[in-house]
């Protein structure tokens, strides 16, 4: 079991960097039809999503990833860095085609499909990822995407160190990748499918929810984040302190980036000495406010606004 403690320097965030291209409906989804409704294209990725929320959180954080020697690209790497987040780890490829995610969401923000092309990210090797080694020795925290290779992941979990992983699962098609490092990790933030993939027990109550949970802290994980949708994110910690954090009530305009935002505000968290319990209502403070954006993440996020989210869910639940 690895033993996990703070240490000072920069967050470094490494996966996907991408273009979002959502469609929202403006009704209800019609297979098979033209449905009405508006087109945006944002900055996204998870990697990126996350950075950029811990740059206005006011950490130090720098971003790795590859983009193409396209215009997504170039637009990708100038938003990051105006949010404040250092980009000189981020490679640009020629000929290369930046990442993309395509989103499908329904009249009450709610994603019904997606498809994403990350196969850039397939050329983040451990050959290209040497160059930054030093980033990954200088770093207080790593927080790392499953659209990371399973080669790229086993050079990261492979170098000397004891600063704390978190860990996106991105999907359960790519969960399968952080499989091998699970007694790695410092925060693993799944969904019930992740979960699922991960754990082999079939989420679909919060009881499951919590059985899967227990199931990766006996893998030897130390924090483990469960998100259930509307049902709230079930977590537990290797100490045994558990709980059902809420989901802030809020005007959904897109959840896209919501679990971004989360992962942002539970490093931001640990980052903070927080325990567990309340990293987790902060975090639940930055994903509410991120779904009140067209985004994927919101451009107000700041420790200002989500106190002041918080302050005013917590006053009308004790009216």
């Amino acid at each position: 079991m690895t033993t996990i403690r703070r240490v000072a320097g920069p967050v470094l965030v490494l996966g996907g960097a991408n273009m979002d291209v959502a469609a929202s409906a403006a009704h209800a989804l019609l297979a098979g039809e033209s449905n009405p409704g508006q087109v945006r294209c944002t900055p996204g990725g998870v990697a990126r999503n996350v950075a950029e929320n811990l740059a206005r959180l006011g950490h130090e954080t720098r971003l790795v990833s590859l983009v193409g020697d396209d215009p997504y690209g170039r637009s990708l790497l100038a938003a990051t860095r105006r949010a404040g987040v250092n980009v000189r780890g981020c490679q640009v490829l020629p000929g290369r085609s930046t990442a993309s995610y395509v989103s499908l969401h329904g009249a009450d923000g709610e994603m019904a499909l997606a498809v994403n092309d990350m196969e850039i990210l397939e050329a983040l090797t451990p050959e290209r990822l040497q160059t930054q080694a030093r980033r990954v020795r200088e770093a207080g925290a790593l927080v790392l995407d499953c659209n990371l290779s399973s080669a790229a992941l086993e050079w990261l979990f492979t170098q000397p160190g004891q600063r704390p992983v978190f860990v996106d699962a991105v999907s359960a098609f790519k969960a399968a990748r952080i499989r091998p490092w699970l007694a790695s990790l410092h925060t693993l933030k799944v969904n019930r499918l992740e979960a699922a993939a991960l754990s082999g027990i079939d989420v679909r109550s919060l009881a499951d929810a919590r059985a899967a949970a227990n199931w990766f802290i006996r893998q030897g994980v130390h924090r483990v984040v469960l998100t259930m949708g509307a049902q709230g994110a079930c977590w537990l910690d290797r100490d045994g302190a558990q709980g059902l954090q809420a989901v802030h009530p809020v005007q959904v305009v897109n959840a896209t980036g919501a679990g971004d935002a989360l992962l942002a505000g539970l490093v931001h968290g640990h980052l903070a000495g927080d325990a567990l319990a309340p990293a987790m209502q902060f975090a639940a403070g930055c994903a509410a406010l991120t779904l009140t954006s067209a985004a994927a993440t919101h451009p107000g996020l700041s420790l200002r606004a989500v106190r002041k989210l918080l302050s005013g869910t917590l006053r009308k639940a004790a009216c």
